[in-house]
């Protein structure tokens, strides 16, 4: 008999903000990447586009000697601005790979930099923690764990007024802490996260996406279900973070992005769901999925699936851990809107992100897994027939969609009448005709359950040569137990 199961998934010349926006972008993709072949991804805040752009292609190597000379004028230069001169030069020679080792090698060159983030003097503190940015976005966990004697100075600026250089901090640390396991042993007991929780209080959403970067990082540490979870969930973090996202003119989607990403990895841990939704993440979660949808009708931006994909995540992993009926009036997901945002985000996909349909087809499957009122939603709104068209286009969308109907039938007669007829039986037969064994497995499933709720649907079955379309898969190791019983129930009944 069918158990009905919900699963857990587990630029050129522009401004400061199209370059945020294009960082966003790749880091989506670096993301996608870490998932499935568990890379690194790390942020480069530059000063300027073209920097940016130019990268370590317009970088130059710099020797030992040019590298103790820069330090030696950025420390005893004649006057500021021959200082700040050798600390840019300096910055622009670390953005090389080779002239970040050459560094760490010389032996007074980190406390040297320390020394000069640590003066009294504005523009050569924000040179030095720019040289200490471009080496925490390298590739060397050497370099990475060459830059601690800093954090601890980078984890006090972040109390400090200037938003632009608390980013700076921000970003920096995010990239030293998700390359090196000394540099979060160091920091945890140093107060990274309250010193986290008290920058997510800042008006400014150039601070605010840098700290759900760092965050993020921190969220992604091998040890952060066992020794840094608890400790966020204890903080002030979570509802500030659920603050920021809920929808409305002070949404920033830079900010919302982030922090969505950092709810999934706490969401993931499962070391204290029911807190977030005692905070709200639900009724948060399911107001900013009607908000996107109604973006994604408004709007050609492609860029809003940065933020739908985590929404989604978020959602269909809470709904495995509460069921839904049992949040009450606290959750805002009761309620038809929701079935047709989540419906207007799987044609959005289907037109632009076809690689997310699986997505919302999970928290389709998650939502009407133990939910009698979403199945009704499903129903009442005429949804059946957008979902069947669905089926054809791969396995993986075609098992969860057949999923998703085996939670409709799983609730009785009433629900498989209204499946039953239609357009169901051309596509089961259909399915049946494919060699995957899943996907054939899934449609067995679904006929079973609604031979057993409406028994004319086994004669509809039977008389459009059901029968032959089991024949095929009598012989499948797999298959042959349900093909054996459905064929019974179809004849017998």
């Amino acid at each position: 008999m069918w158990n009905p199961r919900q699963r857990r998934l587990k630029p050129l010349a522009c401004g400061m903000e199209e370059l945020r926006r294009r960082r966003r972008e790749r880091e989506a993709a670096l993301r996608k990447a870490r998932r499935e072949q568990q890379l690194v991804s790390k942020r480069l805040l530059r000063e300027d586009a073209q920097e940016e752009i130019g990268g370590e292609a317009a970088a130059t190597t710099l020797g030992e000697a040019e590298v103790q000379q820069l330090l030696r004028l950025a420390q005893w230069g004649t006057d500021e601005k021959e200082r700040e001169k050798a600390l840019v030069s300096l910055r622009h020679g670390l953005q090389h790979p080779e002239t970040q080792q050459t560094f760490i090698r010389l032996e007074s060159s980190m406390r040297t930099l320390v020394g000069l983030l640590t003066s009294n003097r504005a523009l050569l503190q924000l040179e030095a923690a720019r040289c200490l940015h471009e080496l925490s976005h390298s590739e060397q966990s050497t370099v990475a764990e060459a830059c601690l004697p800093a954090t601890s100075y980078l984890l006090t600026y972040l109390s400090g007024h200037s938003s632009d250089f608390i980013e700076l901090c921000l970003y920096t640390l995010g990239n030293l802490i998700v390359e090196s396991e000394a540099v979060r042993r160091q920091l945890l007991p140093q107060g990274i996260i309250p010193a986290l929780a008290a920058c997510i209080q800042s008006p400014h959403a150039a601070v605010l996406e840098a700290l759900g970067y760092a965050l993020s990082q921190l969220l992604q540490a091998k040890e952060a279900p066992e020794k840094i979870i608890i400790s966020i969930l204890d903080s002030t973090l979570p509802k500030h973070m659920l603050r920021l996202m809920l929808p409305g003119p002070k949404l920033s989607p830079g900010v919302a992005v982030e922090f969505a990403w950092c709810l999934h990895y706490i969401i993931c841990s499962q070391v204290n769901n029911a807190l977030l939704i005692t905070h709200g993440a639900l009724s948060t979660l399911g107001l900013l999925l009607l908000d996107l949808a109604g973006a994604v009708q408004r709007t050609e931006d492609a860029g809003l699936e940065l933020l739908i994909c985590p929404v989604i995540r978020c959602l269909s992993n809470l709904l495995t851990d509460v069921p839904v009926e049992a949040v009450g009036g606290q959750m805002e997901l009761i309620d038809e809107r929701v079935m047709a945002a989540l419906f207007i985000l799987l044609q959005f996909f289907l037109q632009k992100q076809p690689s997310l349909l699986p997505e919302g087809l999970w928290l389709l499957n998650n939502l009407t897994a133990n939910s009698p009122t979403f199945c009704t939603s499903l129903l009442s709104l005429d949804l059946i027939e957008p979902l069947l068209q669905l089926v054809p286009l791969s396995n993986v969308v075609s098992v969860l969609v057949l999923t998703v109907l085996c939670n409709v039938a799983e609730k009785g007669p009433a629900y498989c009448q209204h499946l039953w007829p239609g357009p169901l039986l051309p596509c089961l037969l259909n399915t049946l005709a494919l060699s995957d064994t899943e996907v054939v497995g899934q449609s067995l499933e679904l006929l079973q359950l609604l031979f057993l709720y409406q028994p004319e649907a086994a004669q509809d079955f039977l008389q459009q040569s059901g029968l032959q379309a089991l024949e095929r898969h009598q012989e499948e190791a797999q298959l042959q137990d349900r093909v054996h019983a459905l064929w019974q129930t179809a004849l017998h009944g």
